[in-house]
């Protein structure tokens, strides 16, 4: 028989951010997110307390061995925003039991049931900002740093118990085209003095964050609005994310294009790939583990792709050439083997067609579930 419990005490706590690093401990594909980050969720001024509700759930065996988590959670922005009545559900692991995944899910629908929601959905983060998505394809890759790596036979669990696709993502490993370069350079010149658009310009990060984080964040509200999954950025969430980019954000990989009166209109920003520095320490920032990190943004082989957004009224002008242009001169760097997309809608035609100017491998995909519940 599972028992599940609801994440109350600080041991539950500590098992419940421990069971994937127990779990995943000599996988070499999985990549933990920091350990820090994860402790966040349960502090009283958690960046998502105000916008939504959540339960954290942990599953024991007869012998009162930890066997599963899961989180339910309801965005209320989101439901807001779309008009739904929608729980999530995020940091799904479990052994290779039905037993436990239906015990682990029955609980979070009943959960949102009893609140009102009509359908569970997931694995989905509080924002876009979060790691969402269960792995289907490419389970012999090494994940990013920003994505969560799971066991082929998740898929398994989660359709048995009535959950259908609803969107995927895939993630592509891309590098240099053997030819049109020079010309997509040339393209690009074109595009920006035909617009009168240039780059902004800043001496460190926080210089970038002072004269250009406001208007970075109206354009990210504007160009994701109508992407799944995707929820208005709060002062809390802008907070969280300069943090984080001033930890491992590099001026050379980030640009900013401008118009004649110095609003943003585009924006591209890669991150260091640190998947592989943060591996060995299990999320834990030690001494050892910082010399990695810093050693990894310093100096990476590999470039994550973080965000990419562009003004709607200039999708159509040819500003994804200066896009592709710049992540070109990013790859002409003898150091950089590859860079990596993470998740792009397969319905975003615009960011999939961006990648086809490169030569480009789809090495995973990942999916987002839907389960309609009893009309309440």
């Amino acid at each position: 028989m599972i028992t599940v419990r609801e994440v109350t005490t600080k041991k539950e706590q500590k098992e419940f951010i421990n069971f994937p690093l127990k779990m995943y401990k000599d996988n070499p594909y999985f990549v933990p997110p920091l350990y820090g980050d994860e402790k966040k969720m349960f502090r009283d001024d958690f960046v998502y307390k105000n916008t939504c509700e959540t339960v954290h759930l942990n599953a024991y065996d007869e012998s009162g061995v930890m066997v599963g988590r899961i989180t339910g959670f309801i965005q209320k922005a989101a439901n807001e925003k779309n008009g739904e009545k929608r729980a999530r559900f995020t940091h799904f692991d479990a052994v290779n039991s039905r037993e436990v995944a239906k015990a682990l899910f029955s609980y979070v629908e009943n959960w949102a049931t009893e609140r009102g929601m009509d359908t569970v959905c997931g694995p989905l983060g509080y924002s876009d900002l979060e790691r969402e998505g269960l792995l289907v394809e490419g389970f012999d890759q090494l994940s990013t740093f920003e994505e969560q790596y799971n066991a082929e036979y998740y898929q398994y669990l989660i359709e048995e118990l009535g959950y259908k696709k609803e969107v995927d993502w895939t993630e592509s490993k891309i590098s240099l085209p053997d030819e049109g370069i020079e010309e997509m350079h040339k393209m690009a010149d074109y595009v920006m003095k035909r617009y009168n658009l240039h780059f902004g310009e800043a001496k460190n990060i926080s210089e970038f964050i002072d004269k250009y984080g406001e208007g970075f964040f109206e354009l990210l509200d504007v160009a994701y609005d109508k992407l799944y999954g995707t929820v208005p950025f709060t002062k809390e969430m802008k907070d969280m994310m300069i943090s984080n980019f001033k930890l491992i954000v590099d001026l050379k990989h980030v640009a900013v294009i401008l118009d004649e009166n110095e609003k943003i209109v585009c924006l591209g920003i890669c991150f260091p790939s640190i998947a592989k520095a943060v591996q060995k320490s299990r999320g834990h920032l030690t001494p050892a583990a910082l010399i990695r990190l810093l050693k990894a943004i310093k100096h990476p082989k590999v470039i994550d792709l973080g965000l990419i957004a562009v003004e709607p009224s200039y999708l159509n002008r040819g500003v994804s050439s200066v896009v592709s242009s710049e992540l070109m001169k990013m790859l002409a760097d003898p150091a950089i083997e590859y860079a990596e997309t993470n998740l792009n809608l397969e319905n975003n035609f615009a960011i999939q067609n961006q990648w086809k100017r490169f030569k480009r491998v789809d090495h995973k995909r990942r999916r987002a579930y839907i389960k309609k519940l009893t009309e309440v």
